[in-house]
C-alpha cells in the first residue's frame, strides 16, 4: 500500500533583480539553435529570508529554438547578515517558453505577465557561512520575468 504522497510547499524567500547586458548572439551547433550570453552587471535582492546585492561578473547562457531556450547561468551575490557581507556562489539553471502571440507582444516593448511566460528555475546555492546553511541544504525555484535590462525571479523554498 502506498501512502499519500505529500503536496509540495513553497516558502517565499525573496526577489532578485539580476541587471544584465544586452545578449551577444554566440552560435549553434545544429540548425535553428543558437547560444546567447548576457553579462551580469549588478542588480540587488530582498525578501523576507535574504536581502542583499548582486555583484558585477557571471553571465546568463541560454541555448534557444524557436520559443523555447534552456538557461544556464552563474553570478555571485552578496547578503547582509548580521556579521557583514557574506558572498554566496548562485548556479540558476531553468528554462525559458512563449506563445507567438506573446512573443510578438513582448517583442513590441508589452511587459508580459508571469501568467503568459513559462519563465522557471533552479538554484543551487554555495557558501560557508554558518548562518547561511540553509541555502545550501535546500532546494530553491524561481518564477522569473524579462524587465527592460533586467531579469527578475521570485525565490522560493521547496518546505
Amino acid at each position: 500500500m502506498v501512502e499519500q504522497l505529500l503536496a509540495p510547499e513553497f516558502e517565499y524567500a525573496f526577489e532578485l533583480r539580476v541587471e544584465v547586458e544586452d545578449a551577444l548572439p554566440v552560435g549553434g551547433r545544429v540548425p535553428d539553435e543558437g547560444l546567447h550570453f548576457a553579462a551580469i552587471v549588478g542588480g540587488e535582492f530582498d525578501g523576507p529570508l535574504l536581502s542583499g546585492r548582486v555583484l558585477p561578473g557571471g553571465g546568463d547562457w541560454w541555448v534557444g529554438s524557436g520559443l523555447t531556450a534552456r538557461l544556464d547561468a552563474r553570478y555571485l551575490i552578496e547578503a547582509r547578515t548580521g556579521n557583514g557581507p557574506v558572498a554566496i556562489d548562485v548556479v540558476n539553471r531553468g528554462y525559458w517558453r512563449i506563445s507567438p502571440s506573446a512573443a510578438d507582444r513582448l517583442e513590441a516593448g508589452e511587459v508580459i505577465g508571469e501568467d503568459e511566460l513559462y519563465y522557471r528555475t533552479a538554484f543551487v546555492f554555495q557558501t560557508e557561512c554558518e548562518e547561511l546553511h540553509w541555502l545550501v541544504a535546500s532546494q530553491f525555484v524561481g518564477y522569473a520575468r524579462p524587465e527592460p535590462g533586467r531579469v527578475v525571479i521570485r525565490v522560493f523554498r521547496l518546505r
